[in-house]
């Protein structure tokens, strides 16, 4: 007889919420409907039903009932951050033309760009929907900004792409815009729906945001250092498209002249034939060692701002997320 496998962190944390979240799911469903166009449910259910971890939309979930929410308001804002989430996604497979997301052809690959890039849409138009229905202005203004930060991170991205001088401060930027942003809205708003006192809510806010950014450190980690059967993507995928990442950025400031000519030709001409080549410089310099020291740091800021939490299981476990977070990089 075998060991049973190990219950993973975001596992247990689903466990505690599965209730909640099995209300999610409802709520998501019965919102993608459209009586009209067939192929809206289709392109986001194909997205959504893909065997995700939903961690976004179980922060809020979390962090509401962690704080006392009484309601359903949390329910339905947990749904608007799976939508702004699923909506990006489409929209960045086409952008990147990605042909893979979760281990599965993507949205764009399997219908086209137009039907990936009109459904997302749909998809933020419908989270607005959602954050209406809750009448609070302020859930309203978080969600909204959250939306805007995203939108405005990756459009730095794409001027920042195969841009050599693309800085360490310009990169946190795009992490902090386009997958920090959303960790960050959905903590803060599952605190200010319970109605959170104001420290509490900003103590969940901080921990969105460096868990987020610990997460996209660690995806930026895994491109170089990790297995494309483990995450979902083709490995090299960020070589590829011209992405300066962390560990890139680090090893072009250290490298020689055959090293900036390479990273050069693979990056700015994009001529990324030659993986092996850029995983080897990157470890010739020690820079994916320095990227997973950079995402424990910040895995480490998020653990510290459960802190001014009160105690309990649900605290726990989210500060179980953040190791399981970077735990991904090994």
């Amino acid at each position: 007889m075998t060991d049973a496998k190990p219950i993973k962190p975001h596992e247990r944390l689903a466990a505690a919420c599965a209730a909640e979240m099995e209300s999610v799911n409802a709520v998501i469903r019965g919102r993608m409907a459209s009586e009209h166009a067939p192929r809206i449910p289709e392109v986001t259910a194909h997205l959504v039903e893909a065997g995700g971890k939903r961690v976004r939309p179980l922060l809020t979930v979390a962090c509401a009932k962690m704080c006392g929410v009484q309601g359903d308001d949390h329910i339905k804002l947990a749904a608007t951050v799976e939508f702004i989430h699923t909506a990006t996604l489409l929209h960045d497979d086409v952008v990147d033309e990605s042909d893979q997301r979760r281990g599965r052809p993507t949205a764009n690959l399997l219908w086209d760009n137009q039907s990936s890039v009109l459904v997302g849409d749909y998809l933020f138009a419908r989270s607005f929907q959602l954050m209406v229905e809750t009448g609070s202005l302020r859930v309203l203004d978080i969600l909204s900004g959250a939306a805007a930060t995203i939108a405005e991170g990756e459009v730095l991205q794409l001027t920042a792409a195969r841009n050599l001088a693309t800085t360490e401060a310009t990169y946190l930027q795009v992490v902090r815009g386009k997958t920090a942003a959303l960790f960050e809205a959905a903590a803060k708003v599952g605190g200010v729906v319970a109605g959170a006192p104001e420290d509490q809510v900003e103590a969940l806010a901080e921990f969105g945001d460096a868990l987020g950014v610990s997460f996209q450190i660690v995806d930026d980690w895994l491109d170089y250092g990790g297995a494309g059967d483990s995450i979902g993507k083709n490995l090299g995928d960020d070589f590829r498209e011209g992405k300066l990442t962390l560990p890139v950025i680090r090893a072009l400031a250290r490298g020689d002249d055959a090293e900036r000519a390479f990273w050069k030709a693979a990056l700015e001409q994009g001529k990324a034939d030659d993986l092996d080549r850029a995983r080897a410089i990157l470890a010739r310099h020690g820079t994916l060692d320095e990227t997973r020291l950079e995402a424990l740091a910040w895995r480490d800021r998020a653990k510290a701002a459960l802190t001014r939490l009160p105690p309990s299981d649900l605290r726990d476990m989210l500060g179980d997320l953040a190791d399981y977070v970077v735990a991904r990089a090994h």
